[in-house]
């Protein structure tokens, strides 16, 4: 069985604090975030989580065979940030490497790609890092998403080795006719940077963006949330062969608490069973599931033989579940 050996992750120093006598502060339940420094890249933060990796679990450098490196905040159009990385974190010439441009379902399709490399004999070590810096996208008076997004990393060891989660089933779903519902407008090669996509515009609500900016239409992304995610759902469970009831602890993408709490809700499932871990660092995007995995396993909320749920969801729209079981 492929197994997740470790996870760390890491957060920039610079902590940005969200008013906490706002009424959609405590709507989302992000009280702080930690935020980039304008020369800090997320890059950057893939490698303080990556070495953290190293460094606190005696794993030798040597011994990975395959980087996988989740960001939708590359350093360059190319090269491949993941080759960068390989470099920077001296990693054997011998490994492969390569990006994946996912977002809040990404942590989900990553571990499947990893299992997919373990499994048919490509791999034997697969270090899967997360990074992303949305705050670089953000304009800082555009308040539809300044106080939801942090930034962050996160690096996880699989191997085919024993270890503490053992990989299980996976599904996916993909539904690009959304995919302008959460979008970076300008910046790519369709639409290049220009004066007239600089120009920054005020909504109806008071935002103030450029094209170049994050947009972020809520109320969609909302409705697809609450279709999509129960259906995934579903589709897990029967490819398990199981009820919700079976399965000890859910980890879904940490998006804010309003979502979240309507989602639980709506599914029926216990809260003292549903990981909250954004409070303090807001949705790191691509890194929310680890951060979230990583810091119930040390808070004592997944116990021995706890069948865990993973549940990635977000821009593309994209989405995926995944299955894993505590073995120690």
């Amino acid at each position: 069985m492929v197994t997740i050996k470790s996870i760390e992750y890491y957060l920039p120093e610079h902590v940005e604090v969200n008013d906490r006598n706002d009424k959609l502060t405590t709507k989302i339940g992000i009280f702080e975030k930690r935020i980039a420094k304008a020369d800090e890249y997320a890059s950057d933060l893939a490698i303080a989580a990556a070495n953290q990796l190293f460094e606190k679990n005696d794993i030798k450098r040597e011994d990975i065979d395959f980087l996988l490196y989740c960001t939708q905040s590359p350093d360059y159009y190319l090269p491949t940030t993941a080759c960068v990385l390989q470099n920077r974190l001296s990693l054997p010439t011998s490994i492969g490497a390569l990006d994946i441009n996912l977002g809040c379902s990404g942590y989900v399709y990553g571990l499947s790609l990893a299992k997919g490399l373990i499994e048919s004999g490509q791999a034997n070590n697969v270090l899967f890092i997360t990074a992303d810096t949305y705050s670089k996208f953000i304009h800082p008076k555009d308040r539809s998403v300044k106080p939801l997004f942090g930034d962050g990393a996160t690096a996880t060891l699989l191997t085919a080795a024993p270890g503490p989660f053992g990989l299980k089933s996976f599904v996916f779903g993909t539904d690009g006719s959304g995919s302008n519902n959460l979008i970076v407008p300008a910046g790519g090669l369709r639409n290049p940077l220009s004066e007239a996509n600089l120009k920054e515009e005020t909504d109806a609500f008071g935002n103030i963006r450029s094209n170049s900016n994050l947009y972020m239409n809520g109320p969609e992304i909302f409705n697809f949330t609450l279709n999509e995610v129960p259906a995934s759902i579903n589709k897990l469970l029967e490819k398990e062969g199981c009820n919700l009831e079976d399965f000890d602890f859910f980890i879904f993408h940490q998006a804010n608490q309003y979502m979240l709490e309507y989602l639980r809700k709506k599914l029926k499932i216990d809260s003292n069973k549903f990981s909250i871990q954004f409070g303090d660092c807001g949705n790191t995007v691509s890194s929310t599931i680890p951060i979230a995995l990583k810091r119930e396993l040390e808070n004592g909320k997944i116990k021995k033989g706890d069948k865990v749920m993973l549940v990635g969801f977000g821009v593309g729209y994209s989405w995926a579940a995944a299955s894993l079981t505590w073995n120690e």
